[in-house]
């Protein structure tokens, strides 16, 4: 059974920083393709960033510079730093792992950016 735990969210002020964490069981994060994705109150769910196994990486714009997405495969987990954090980064963050064409998702963890 695979299991993706997110943790790490929670309010923010303007300018600041956070660094989500996806610990993922019953699969293996150094051959799957990983991501973060983040859905707002009435828009669709986004790709934020992705990580392949070997290591590529991949960014929404609207993140490129303030994010970086980052694994620990000894822990078998999957990071995002966030900083220099805006109002419209506020949304549910979701872990998502891909392998062999089947995809999972993680409950989300909720990212709020305000003063």
């Amino acid at each position: 059974q695979v299991q993706l735990v997110e943790s790490g969210g929670g309010l923010v002020q303007p300018g600041g920083s956070l660094r989500l964490s996806c610990a993922a069981s019953g699969i293996s994060i150094s051959i799957s393709v990983m991501g973060w994705y983040r859905q707002a109150p009435g828009k669709q769910r986004e790709l934020v960033a992705s990580i392949t196994s070997v290591g590529s990486t991949n960014y929404a714009d609207s993140v490129k510079g303030r994010f970086t997405i980052s694994r620990d495969n000894a822990k078998n987990t999957v990071y995002l730093q966030m900083s220099s954090l805006k109002p419209e980064d506020t949304a549910v963050y979701y872990c998502n792992g891909r392998l062999i064409g089947s995809v999972y998702w993680g409950q989300g963890t909720q990212v709020t950016v305000s003063s």
